[in-house]
């Protein structure tokens, strides 16, 4: 099976939570979340959660573990800078049970483009946690742009297909 069948084998329809991780962010001024919202609904995928936690351990990881119960893919933003405060990545990679660096990687290369050695300064990860797909990207509306249209928005079904077809173990 190749590109183009898994590309038509994918789910058009895809159950994705968002969790904006801020100390500052409200409903109102979240405008990566809005974003996100927005984009997922013009593509007509479900919203299966959405929440703003404090950039706090003990209420990161209630409310990612509560939100993989309903989605297959958790995009959060906020939190994974190298300030004292950023402590999102360190809980998103206790929870990855199959890590996929290239899009680490490959999110801190577009951003090379646009923000030259700034990139170097975001810790994004992605990767798999039991039967969720977990991206953790920065806050900014112009980080959570490049990751959406340059990685995330073209192979959304994709990566669900891929993490469903042979089954996974949570």
């Amino acid at each position: 099976m190749g590109r183009d069948d898994h590309q038509q084998a994918a789910p058009r329809i895809v159950r994705v939570a968002v969790l904006t991780i801020s100390d500052t962010r409200t409903p109102e001024t979240d405008t990566s979340g809005q974003y996100l919202r927005r984009e997922l609904a013009v593509l007509g995928h479900s919203l299966s959660g959405w929440a703003i936690v404090r950039d706090d351990a003990t209420e990161i990881r209630p409310a990612i573990t509560r939100m993989m119960h309903d989605a297959e893919v958790l995009i959060t933003s906020g939190g994974t800078g190298i300030t004292g405060r950023d402590v999102t990545i360190p809980v998103v990679e206790s929870l990855i049970t199959k890590p996929m660096p290239g899009f680490g990687e490959l999110f801190r290369m577009l951003s090379y483009q646009e923000v030259r050695g700034a990139a170097m300064l975001s810790r994004a990860v992605g990767g798999l946690a039991g039967h969720t797909l977990i991206f953790a990207l920065p806050g900014s509306l112009n980080a959570v742009k490049t990751a959406w249209e340059g990685l995330l928005r073209d192979e959304l079904g994709h990566l669900v297909f891929e993490m469903t077809r042979h089954g996974q173990r949570g």
